[in-house]
Parts: structure tokens; sequence; C-alpha cells
């Protein structure tokens, strides 16, 4: 009797385990793309406090606030969950994200939103999502990366992720400096009929110089 008694009390404390951790994530979204697996606060929510660690971005005079992957806007002396502008830089990424390869190029994502790392600025810029990607959050617009543009690279030398992560990136910015085409910019940041050319050349420069850093490129 005591036994049984023992195993419904654990059942008891399990399933109020299991609803208590439920309610903390009551009015939560859970973001599954790419495996990412985290919460986040649902858009459209209003919140009566922003995180202290917030940082704050301008959109023009739109004001925001960023933390943690979150996007937030004043609405008076509460904050209102909302989505990335798009353009705009962040010093750092969210402590969770993925690291995805459209085009070449390294995306990260978090929380419905896609950033790519601009050296020059010394930051994350919000983009849209780049052709290709699963379950689209944006508008697509003819020119973005797409996933035929993508290469495949494999170490020779034994290079580990990091590196090959650290290469890849330092090639797209010293192709995209030769060949004015950026496959992170809508159309590439080139006119419509320069596109077919200039992306050639981008690829052609990207394998170059992963092959001198000792990759193989398909």
């Amino acid at each position: 009797m005591k036994q049984l008694l023992g195993v419904i009390a654990a059942l008891g404390i399990a399933v109020c385990a299991a609803t208590a951790h439920a309610d903390d994530h009551r009015g939560q979204y859970y973001d599954q793309r790419y495996n990412h697996n985290h919460y986040y606060p649902a858009r459209g929510a209003v919140v009566r406090y922003a995180p202290s660690d917030r940082y704050s971005v301008y959109r023009g005079r739109d004001r925001y606030f960023y933390s943690g992957g979150v996007w937030y806007r004043p609405r008076g002396p509460r904050f209102l969950v909302v989505g990335p502008p798009l353009g705009v830089y962040v010093p750092i990424l969210p402590r969770f994200y993925a690291t995805l390869w459209f085009g070449g190029v390294p995306y990260y994502y978090a929380n419905e939103t896609y950033y790519v790392y601009r050296g020059r600025d010394r930051g994350y810029e919000t983009v849209d999502a780049p052709r290709g990607a699963p379950q689209r959050t944006s508008n697509e617009e003819d020119g973005a990366a797409s996933a035929s543009d993508d290469i495949f690279v494999y170490p020779k030398n034994g290079q580990d992720e990091e590196q090959t992560s650290k290469d890849r990136y330092e090639c797209h910015e010293w192709a995209v400096k030769e060949t004015n085409f950026d496959p992170t910019q809508n159309g590439g940041g080139v006119s419509d009929d320069q596109r077919a050319s200039a992306r050639g050349s981008y690829s052609r420069a990207m394998t170059a110089c992963l092959e001198g850093r000792g990759y193989s490129v398909k």
C-alpha cells in the first residue's frame, strides 16, 4: 500500500511539474525551424518591461529594442513584441542561433529572423530570408541568394568547422570586393542585365579563394 501511495505521489508531482512547465511558456512561440527549438515571447504580445540588457536600435525615427533575439517597440509605458525592422544592425547574436549556408554565405537564424555579419560595420544586419529557405517568413525578391547558388566545401587539410566558417566568410568578402556581386543583397547589388554574369564571376572567385586555402569545392 505504501508503495502504491508512493507511485501515486510521484505521478502527481510529475503532472504538476509538467503543468508548471507548460504554464511557464503560455503565450510564447516555440521556434522549431532548423531544429532551433527555443521559446520566444509571441509577436503582438504586450509586456510590462523590456529586458534590462536591451539594445536601442533606430530605423529612421522609429525606435526598437533588441534583447536575446526578441524585438520590442514602446507602447505607452509598456512594450510590444514585434518582428525586426530589416536593414538594421545589432552588435551580438542571440545566445541561441542556428548557422545556415545559402549561396556560399553564412546566415544566422533565431526567432523567425535572419542575420548576416557585415565585417566593415562590425555588426549583424537583419535581412530577408534567403531564397531556398523553408517556410519563408518574408516576401521573396528576385535575385536574392538561392539554394542553387550554394557551393559545397570539403576540407582537404583537416580544417575544423570554425576554421572552415572563417575561411568561407573571408573568401566571400574577397569575392564581393573583386566582383561587386553580393548574394546577400537583393539582386546581388547589381543591375538586372549584369546579374547572371556577376553571379558567375562571384562563384568562380569564391571557388578560387577556397581552393587556394586547401578546400575542395563542388
